[in-house]
C-alpha cells in the first residue's frame, strides 16, 4: 500500500455535488435501504475508501460505531469481512438482518404473502372493536402521536402473527420490513434531520400493503445478490470497551462514523419501531440502553461518568467546555441540560480517546483507519472541530494522522455558517 495515496493536504473525497454528497444513489439501494438511519453515510463514501485502503477479500474490515451496516453491508458486496460494533439494539438487528443472504428469497415472499392473508382475515373479522394497544410504560416512551391509534392496531395485529411464525427462517427478515414501513409509511413521523411528528396524522394506514411492498423489495435484492464468501459479525455493545471475542491484531481497517457532539438523542430516531419490537419496554430499560453509548448529548450524560479523565490534559478541549460554560452563564442559561454542555463536550472527546486506545491491540500492523466526523456548534454557538481534536487525541496514543478529507459541507441554521464534514484518516503502525 503506497501511503501517497493520501496526500496530507486538505482535499474533498469525491466530485458530488454537497447537496447530494450524503445521498443514496438509486443503484445503491440494494441491501443498504432495507432499513437506514435518516443521517446514515452513503455507500459511495465506504467503496471509496475500500479501494483507498486497497482492501481485498479476505481481509477484515471493521465498523465499531455500525449504526444500521452501512460499511458492512458494502464490505460484504465486495468480498470482504466484516466486524460491526453497535449499542443500540435497533440498528444491531438491522445490521444483522442485512448482511444475511442466505435466505431464499420466493419462501419469503410466500411465508409474508401466508401471514398477510390470515392477518387480513384477522383485521375483518374483529372490525376494530377492541383496538390493541400499548402498555402505557412502553407507550410513555414515544414521541406523542408517533402513531395513530387504527394503524397502530393494525400494526400489532402483524407484529403479533409474524411473532406466531419466530422459528422460521425468514422471521428477522419479516421483522425488519416490519420496521422499515412502521416508519417511514405507516407511522406519523418524519426527520428533517431531527425526527419529529408530521402536522397532519394519518387516520389510517395500508399497514399490510406498507410491510409486503418492503418484503418483495428484500425478495428482488436477495434474488439479484452478488456472490460474496464475506463473512460478517456484529456484536451488540459499547465501542469504549472493545469484546475479547474480537482475535488481536485481526483487523485490516477501519472505517466509521460516530456520534457527533451535536446534542442529538439518537436513540429517538429509533424509538417508535425499537419499542414495538422489544427492545426497549420501559424508562429503566431506555436509560441502560443510553449507558453503553458514547456521550454526545446531555440526555445520556449520568452520574459516575469519567471518560472525561481520559482528555484531562487537553488544553484545547478544556478551553472549548470553559467557553461554553462562560456562555451559558453571560446568557443566563440554567435548565439542568444547558449545565452539563461543557461536560458532555468532555465526556464525548474522553469516550473516543477511550475507544481509539482500546482499539490498538485489535489492530494489524500498518492499518488504517477512517472516521467520518464533523464540526458542531450546538452548545450555545461555540465552534467545536470535531475532526481536529480527534486527529490530535489519536496522535497522542501512537496513531498516525494520514490526512483530513474534506468529504462535504453542511449549512447550520443556529449559525448561518457552512460546517465541515471530513474523513480522518490513521494509520497504526503497531
Amino acid at each position: 500500500m503506497q501511503l501517497e495515496l493520501f496526500p496530507t493536504h486538505d482535499k474533498t473525497t469525491h466530485h458530488k455535488r454537497n447537496g447530494v454528497a450524503n445521498k443514496l444513489d438509486s443503484n445503491d439501494k440494494q441491501f443498504h435501504d432495507w432499513y437506514r438511519f435518516v443521517l446514515s453515510f452513503p455507500p459511495h463514501l465506504v467503496r471509496e475508501y475500500l479501494d483507498r485502503f486497497e482492501l481485498q477479500s479476505g481481509q477484515v474490515i471493521l465498523d465499531p460505531f455500525c449504526g444500521t451496516g452501512t460499511t458492512l453491508v458494502e464490505a460484504k458486496i465486495h468480498g470482504v469481512h466484516g466486524v460491526g460494533i453497535e449499542a443500540n439494539p435497533m440498528a444491531h438487528f438491522a445490521s444483522c438482518v442485512k448482511v444475511n443472504w442466505e435466505i431464499a428469497p420466493e419462501h419469503l415472499l410466500t411465508h409474508a404473502n401466508q401471514i398477510a392473508i390470515h392477518v387480513d382475515r384477522i383485521l375483518k373479522s374483529e372490525e376494530c372493536k377492541n383496538p390493541r394497544k400499548l402498555p402505557l410504560e412502553a407507550e410513555s416512551l414515544l414521541l406523542k402521536d408517533s402513531i395513530s391509534p387504527l394503524p397502530l392496531h393494525k400494526s400489532l395485529v402483524l407484529l403479533e402473527e409474524i411473532h406466531r411464525h419466530k422459528d422460521a427462517p425468514y422471521y428477522r427478515h419479516e421483522l425488519l420490513a416490519f420496521a422499515k414501513s412502521l416508519v417511514f409509511s405507516i407511522s406519523n413521523l418524519h426527520f428533517g434531520p431531527e425526527v419529529g411528528v408530521h402536522r397532519i396524522k394519518k387516520d389510517d394506514a395500508d399497514v399490510l400493503g406498507c410491510w409486503l411492498k418492503e418484503v418483495h423489495t428484500m425478495a428482488r435484492d436477495l434474488r439479484n445478490r452478488p456472490v460474496s464468501d464475506a463473512s460478517t459479525t456484529v456484536y451488540c455493545a459499547d465501542s469504549r470497551v472493545l469484546s475479547t471475542d474480537i482475535p488481536y491484531q485481526s483487523i485490516d481497517a477501519v472505517f466509521t462514523s460516530p456520534p457527533y457532539p451535536n446534542e442529538k438523542d439518537y436513540t429517538r430516531t429509533t424509538r417508535l419501531e425499537s419499542v414495538l419490537l422489544g427492545f426497549i419496554h420501559n424508562k429503566a430499560e431506555l436509560r441502560l440502553l443510553k449507558k453503553g453509548l458514547l456521550r454526545s448529548n446531555t440526555r445520556n450524560v449520568y452520574k459516575g461518568d469519567d471518560d472525561d479523565n481520559w482528555v484531562s490534559e487537553y488544553s484545547q478541549i478544556q478551553h472549548i467546555a470553559d467557553t461554553i460554560e462562560k456562555r451559558r452563564i453571560e446568557l443566563g442559561k440554567t435548565s439542568g441540560f444547558e449545565k452539563l454542555y461543557g461536560k458532555v463536550t468532555k465526556l464525548y472527546f474522553g469516550g473516543m480517546a477511550r475507544h481509539l486506545a482500546e482499539l490498538r491491540p485489535f489492530l494489524k500492523p500498518g492499518a488504517y483507519l477512517g472516521y467520518v466526523v464533523g464540526d458542531q456548534a450546538s452548545y450555545l454557538q461555540v465552534l467545536i472541530r470535531t475532526g481536529e481534536i480527534l486527529s490530535d487525541i489519536a496522535r497522542s496514543l501512537g496513531y498516525e494522522v494520514v490526512s483530513m478529507d474534506l468529504f462535504r459541507t453542511r449549512f447550520a441554521t443556529a449559525t448561518r455558517k457552512q460546517m465541515r464534514e471530513e474523513v480522518v484518516v490513521l494509520r497504526w503502525h503497531g
